[in-house]
């Protein structure tokens, strides 16, 4: 955690001890320590109270959890982002949260620093379930672990947490468009643990752990934020998951619950890799994947590992080794084997890309057959797919993604007229996915480059620069447009469009340095 995190928690921990041994309740605890931190540290109540019982956010929320499940409720949505938005001020927990933080604490609300009173016209000061004896049938354990065994994370798990938390909520409150979040230093550090430490944990485990439910949820939408979310602030999200679930991992759990524990860690690690694909870090990428590949075999489930596989391809098609993705691609192929998948669609696509970039626009013509086999077999086993697979961008394979890929794979071998047909069917179906948006364009620019319409080709790239926002500036992007930079300036380089071009690519350069603290 941060220096002044670290001098909050030391001091309420001082507070604590002294009150504990001096018999004090924790409530008294808590206003003590909000007395003694908020000129310094800006302490909420809320915040004070938890550090009165000395637990983590995690307890808070299983508790909340637990209650909701007494009561016969639906699994509740509040998580420990949303929690530490209550605690630093950002938001306000809506009446029914609200109740039940207050039976938490065994307080009311305006002793957590909100309004009151609270919807349950009552009282809370006997309700509570931290520091005190079971009050309800299979609550024991769970006050004894929190109260004489209270839950703390390991030091390094805990910090790289506080920093993903810390990142998120700036961005959360950060309502400046033209502002982009440092994604260096801590924020690249914190993802590297929280991976390492999922590798650690799928290597050692021998028994699965537990999990609820609406984590499988969340991940779902994690998936379908990935379209519409900027890449920095999805990974807090997601990682943040990824963290929950290793600790579940970590403990003894029923061993039928293994494979949904493991399937998690696959997709929220995949995802994770993703997601370091659109911020332009090919080697946390890398790593991610391969950390999602443990966890998938763990599965022993073959189209999972293929999914896997077949998105971790996507690092060195990206990024330059076109022969390496094409054998990412053919293996992804061979695990998927005759089962009708995702990865049957994608893997196909992606030998078709590799091929169209080791050969180049002057591809022969067994080449382009080729490759257009392969598209071929793509759309075959996209016809194959279920209904709810062809809707999800991140775990599945859309029909959007297909023709973006396809209007690709023609770009690249030179058949500019088809290529351009399916790249405006493609960008008609895109409706929220900015970077893909972007890449579309570019595409649509160079295939106006090979037609030797140099004009029409930097139009269509200047406009697709000032379209994008700071947030979704990657490398992902960079290379393309220096890409068809580099192609212009090889026919002409005095071209009167062109210095816009450049000047627009300059600037979006000058801005991600600037955001990434370069």
């Amino acid at each position: 955690m941060s220096g002044r995190q670290h001098r909050e928690t030391e001091i309420a921990r001082r507070i604590r001890a002294k009150g504990l041994a001096t018999g004090r309740t924790s409530a008294q605890i808590a206003e003590e320590i909000h007395e003694a931190c908020s000129p310094q540290f800006s302490t909420t109540r809320i915040k004070a109270h938890r550090l009165s019982y000395g637990i983590a956010l995690a307890d808070v929320i299983e508790q909340v959890r637990a209650l909701f499940e007494r009561d016969a409720k639906a699994p509740p949505g509040i998580g420990e982002t949303l929690l530490s938005a209550y605690e630093s001020g950002l938001k306000r927990p809506g009446p029914e949260y609200l109740h039940y933080l207050c039976t938490v604490y065994r307080v009311e609300p305006v002793e957590l620093g909100f309004d009151g009173p609270c919807i349950c016209g009552h009282g809370h000061r006997n309700s509570g379930v931290l520091g005190e004896p079971a009050l309800r049938k299979g609550s024991a354990s769970i006050h004894r672990d929190l109260v004489i065994h209270p839950m703390v994370a390991e030091a390094d798990a805990q910090e790289d947490e506080n920093i993903l938390r810390r990142t998120l909520l700036n961005l959360l409150n950060n309502t400046d468009a033209s502002h982009r979040q440092e994604f260096d230093g801590p924020v690249v550090g914190a993802c590297e643990g929280i991976r390492r430490r999922m590798d650690e944990t799928l290597v050692s485990a021998t028994v699965s752990g537990g999990m609820l439910d609406q984590w499988e949820e969340a991940t779902l939408a994690f998936g379908r934020q990935y379209t519409t979310t900027p890449p920095l602030r999805l990974l807090c999200d997601v990682l943040l998951e990824l963290s929950a679930v290793r600790t579940a991992l970590s403990r003894r759990q029923p061993i039928d619950l293994q494979d949904r524990l493991c399937r998690m860690a696959a997709q929220l690690s995949g995802l994770s890799g993703m997601v370091m694909i659109n911020l332009g870090d090919h080697r946390l990428a890398r790593s991610f994947f391969r950390t999602g590949r443990i966890a998938a075999d763990e599965t022993g489930d073959r189209a999972l590992r293929a999914w896997i596989t077949a998105r971790e391809s996507l690092v060195p098609l990206y990024y330059g080794d076109a022969r390496e993705a094409l054998n990412l691609a053919k293996k992804s192929r061979d695990l998927a084997g005759a089962t009708p998948c995702v990865a049957q669609a994608m893997a196909p696509v992606v030998e078709a890309r590799a091929l169209a970039m080791l050969s180049g626009t002057d591809s022969k013509k067994e080449v382009v057959d080729q490759a257009k086999r392969a598209l071929a077999r793509a759309r075959n086993a996209f016809s194959a797919m279920r209904s709810d697979e062809q809707e999800d961008m991140a775990f599945g394979y859309t029909e959007k993604q297909l023709y973006f890929y396809q209007g690709d794979v023609l770009t690249k071998l030179g058949q500019t007229l088809e290529a351009e047909v399916v790249l405006d069917q493609a960008l008609g179906k895109y409706e929220d996915h900015v970077l893909d948006q972007t890449l579309i364009r570019l595409d649509q620019a160079q295939c106006r480059l090979l037609e030797g319409d140099i004009a029409e080709a930097l139009t269509i790239g200047t406009n697709a620069l000032r379209m994008l926002g700071d947030e979704y500036l990657t490398d992902l992007i960079i290379r393309p447009a220096l890409a068809l930079e580099q192609a212009i300036m090889k026919k002409v380089d005095k071209h009167p469009m062109l210095p816009d071009y450049s000047a627009q690519l300059r600037r979006r350069r000058t801005a991600q340095k600037e955001g990434s603290g370069g």
